[in-house]
């Protein structure tokens, strides 16, 4: 494999750096510590809200309805850092996450399953794309590889792939329980001295005289010096609270979670045309679409209002085995998998397709934190936005990620 190249190992070693640093950055004994709400209880905030109580802060995490409910719940969870995560700067600050859920799995036992991911495309075309997109990623340090249908039977002897030749395999990744993840980092922020507030909902802000930001909830008042938005997919929200509008093109997508399976059928991330596949070490298994709702006007009315659940029963029934069906074309094991829970999640996505993190420049006391790959960035982006906060000094790492930057459309989910 080809050595990482200086300007990517410099990103990523400055990234590590930061996220080291952390403990110099706690307020000076005798200090006042900085009163911060976070609103979104989603893994995001929840990440946000651990790491401010790790150093110090005055924290209340506040969540409208209940933790993790509906972005973190309708998510795939798959931690990576793979091909589709361009440029190098970008691909760098999820390799950070990766690195950072190895930090947050040890420090509080967050069960993540690791051993990577197996990728490929059924045309041939697009399959000589992936090998050239994988090379990029070795490049860039990545120790991905196109590997043999022998190799893959030997990773997955569960798993038919058809006629494909190779596969891309990316060991890096894994794959986490999303919900369970953000309880336990609320939970953590508790136990650090937040305060978690669920049913809680932020209704308006007002800038006092002393420079601090009120908050009016349905639960009371509050009264912060920063307050941290990590809303998801909810673009009113920034508009209303932090005065700016983040240009999104959220999508929704099905999650499909079957009941625990006793025979551990898939070891890895599998990442199969028009589907993606992973088992929990509970012996669920998760499946997401690949290719979203069908663009039609029926599907547009029933989506109308961002759902989390589907109109009628009937339909998620029919959307999961729909789903199932693909599935079992790879995973011809999963046949007697049962439905547990069928859910859209809304994915909050910048229409550049990179996170939006740091100061509003509307209200200087709103601070926003607001992407997709979510859970590859958690723990990095919680560590760098409580720096910030509590230090008052901007971090360089996310210097490009910022609200006031010049967004272009790019599609590349």
């Amino acid at each position: 494999m080809s050595q990482v190249s200086r300007p990517d190992r410099r990103v990523f070693l400055k990234l590590s750096a930061a996220a080291a640093s952390l403990a110099s950055c706690a307020p000076r004994s005798g200090s006042k510590p900085k009163s911060v709400a976070v609103i979104g209880g989603g893994i995001i905030g929840a990440s946000i809200a651990y790491h401010l109580a790790q150093q110090g802060a005055q924290v209340t995490l506040l969540e409208r309805g209940k933790l993790a409910e509906r972005a973190s719940r309708g998510t795939f969870a798959w931690i990576n850092a793979t091909w589709a995560k361009q440029p190098r700067h970008y691909h760098a600050f999820n390799q950070a996450g990766l690195a950072g859920w190895k930090r947050l799995q040890a420090d509080l036992d967050i069960p993540v399953r690791w051993g990577g991911s197996l990728e490929w495309f059924p045309s041939a075309d697009r399959q000589a794309r992936l090998a050239e997109q994988i090379a990029e990623q070795v490049e860039w340090g990545e120790p991905a590889r196109m590997i043999s249908t022998r190799r893959f039977a030997e990773l997955e002897p569960n798993v038919e792939i058809g006629e494909t030749d190779q596969v891309a395999f990316s060991p890096n990744d894994g794959a986490v329980d999303p919900v369970l993840a953000t309880h336990i980092l609320a939970a953590s922020a508790r136990a650090a001295g937040a305060t978690v507030q669920e049913a809680c909902e932020v209704e308006s802000v007002f800038d006092t005289a002393n420079g601090r930001a009120q908050l009016k909830t349905n639960c009371g008042s509050l009264v912060v010096d920063d307050f941290v938005l990590a809303t998801g997919a909810a673009p009113r929200v920034t508009q209303a609270l932090a005065g700016i509008d983040i240009p999104q093109r959220s999508t929704p997508g099905v999650i499909v979670v079957t009941k625990p399976v006793s025979e551990r059928l898939i070891n890895r991330i599998i990442v199969a045309p028009g589907v993606h596949i992973h088992q929990r070490d509970d012996g669920r298994i998760v499946l997401g679409e690949q290719d979203g709702a069908p663009e039609t006007a029926a599907h547009a009315e029933r989506l109308r209002n961002r759902p989390n659940r589907f109109p009628d029963p009937v339909f998620a029934v029919q959307h999961a085995a729909r789903i199932l069906d693909l599935a079992e074309q790879f995973v011809p094991g999963m046949s007697s998998a049962e439905i547990e829970d069928v859910f859209i999640g809304w994915r909050p996505l910048p229409i550049d397709g990179h996170p939006v993190i740091g100061r509003s420049p509307r209200r200087s006391s709103a601070y926003l934190a607001i992407m997709h790959s979510g859970v590859s960035l958690a723990p990095i982006v919680g560590e760098l936005v409580a720096k910030e906060i509590v230090t008052g000094r901007s971090a360089p790492e996310i210097e490009m990620y910022r609200a006031d930057r010049s967004f272009e459309s790019v599609r590349r989910y």
